[in-house]
């Protein structure tokens, strides 16, 4: 078997294998480089596994509030830490493998092992100095490992990783990052949440269901600090409603640990500082690109605050190399690198009509109790970009099929530019707002006016008839409210 391709693309999580099926589709001769599990971080760490356990989560809050809904259960509902960590587990695997089998379908070479870039259209694989981890399958049949292996166009795909603090680093025992987080031998009685942007609120959110003590430090001023002022307002009501403190304008400067707890001194805005002891820490502060022992410095490859620098285009400023998806910088999103690796691919195949990555149309979706999932601009980045702007709201407590749910907490806010009647932004706080988001993606893609959407038919009752209303209020012309 030749060791030359077309297209190498190291890395295999949902930007590199999603990429690489696009580009066997494109007839082009594929490989695809990875040192520890097919699915990367998204499919097996992240996405995923903890969407199932958020769902147990969700499980056990229903339970809790049966009664509500006319319903008695026998007895009192309780988690047992193990078989939940084990369906989510179970859930990863059997995605993994359905990688393994999609790379085999698409006549795709597997090359297991390290990669490193030795000169431009090479690279070097070697041993992984990672070992392969549950819930790894068995290595696929269709792989190759250690070598040298050439292509004309290397795309660098490697994701990132969680971010450390000094002084505080995680050392899988008190102080957590998503890994020990997503698969806890016992569960603990309390724990302090380093961070409230998406992974740190997930989990949160998580372990309070479990009946956890949970105590949220965030260093800006609200929580999930890229979402709209209002809808993180309304979340952080619902969570604190659930029983989680929050303590925003507030960092943790210190960590002490005990032989079974840590002791976090945390220092708010006025220089106070509250101690708060708790059985773990998650450190959810960010995750930082995986850029290191590649072989970018060899080649003179452009980087920028630890991560690879690209077009709209995935082009680094080395001919015939490219970077995609968390690598290659924010939003650090799954979809956001399948879109990029498609994008890439596409161009470099010489597909005509490609257009480059349109970062503000990129959805963001929390799936914590509240669910917050958005796209577009903010209020306050709109009036900051100098738009005239018209902002519509829809409550949940207004809508049938949310009051017959029992989920009547939540808000469906939109921006349009009051000239145009462009979609500028749509942001929402409430249950399976992940879900209702799209709509306003596609809307959003599609130039649709605030015209159109008024004059577009949805069904009831149905929470998405909340979207619509929501535009019309914008325009005074609300209906059901």
């Amino acid at each position: 078997m030749s060791n030359a391709y077309d297209v190498i693309i190291i890395g295999s999580g949902p930007g590199g294998y999603v990429t690489a099926i696009r580009s066997a589709q494109l007839g082009l001769k594929t490989a695809i480089v990875e040192r520890e599990h097919l699915g990367g971080i998204c499919l097996n760490w992240g996405c995923i596994p903890t969407k199932a356990l958020l769902r147990s989560a969700d499980v056990m809050d229903q339970a809790n509030h049966a009664k509500s809904y006319g319903l008695t259960l026998e007895g009192k509902m309780t988690a047992d830490v193990k078989d939940v960590v084990a369906r989510s587990r179970g859930v990863s695997q059997r995605l993994n493998g359905g990688v393994g089998f999609l790379m085999k379908k698409n006549k795709i070479d597997v090359i297991w092992g390290e990669a490193k870039l030795t000169k431009p259209g090479e690279i070097k694989v070697g041993k992984s100095t990672k070992p392969v981890v549950e819930p790894q399958n068995p290595i696929p049949k269709n792989t190759l490992g250690e070598g040298t292996y050439t292509a004309k166009h290397i795309i660098v795909a490697t994701g990132a990783r969680p971010r450390a603090l000094p002084g505080i680093e995680p050392d899988g025992k008190l102080i957590w990052t998503y890994f020990e987080a997503m698969k806890p031998d016992v569960m603990p009685k309390s724990i302090v949440v380093m961070g409230s942007g998406a992974i740190g609120i997930e989990f949160a959110s998580f372990y309070r269901s479990m009946g956890v003590d949970v105590t949220v430090v965030e260093v800006m001023s609200q929580v999930m600090p890229v979402e709209d002022k209002e809808i993180s307002a309304l979340a952080r009501k619902q969570l604190e409603k659930r029983g989680m403190k929050i303590l925003l304008e507030s960092k943790v400067a210190k960590v002490e640990k005990g032989s079974n707890s840590i002791t976090a001194h945390v220092e708010t805005k006025d220089g106070k500082v509250e101690k708060i002891t708790a059985d773990r820490l998650i450190s959810a502060v960010g995750v930082q690109g995986n850029i290191e022992n590649l072989g970018l410095e060899t080649l003179g490859v452009k980087t920028d605050r630890g991560c690879i620098v690209i077009d709209g285009y995935g082009k680094t400023n080395v001919p015939g190399l490219y970077a995609i998806g968390d690598v290659a910088g924010p939003p650090m999103l799954a979809h956001k690198a399948e879109h990029e690796g498609v994008v890439c691919i596409e161009k470099i195949a010489g597909l005509p009509n490609v257009h480059a990555m349109d970062k503000s149309k990129i959805p963001g979706c929390t799936y914590c109790n509240p669910q917050v999932a958005s796209v577009g601009l903010t209020e306050d980045k709109a009036k900051e970009a100098g738009r005239d702007i018209r902002v519509g709201r829809y409550s949940f407590g207004a809508n049938g099929k949310a009051i017959a749910l029992g989920e009547d907490q939540g808000l469906v806010k939109v921006i349009f530019d009051k000239k145009s009647g462009e979609l500028l932004g749509a942001h929402m706080v409430g249950t399976e707002v992940t879900e209702l988001i799209q709509g306003f993606v596609v809307a959003m893609n599609l130039e649709t006016t605030e015209e159109e959407l008024m004059h577009t038919i949805f069904p009831h009752p149905t929470l998405s008839e909340m979207m619509k209303e929501a535009v019309l209020d914008a325009y005074g012309r609300v209906l059901n409210a």
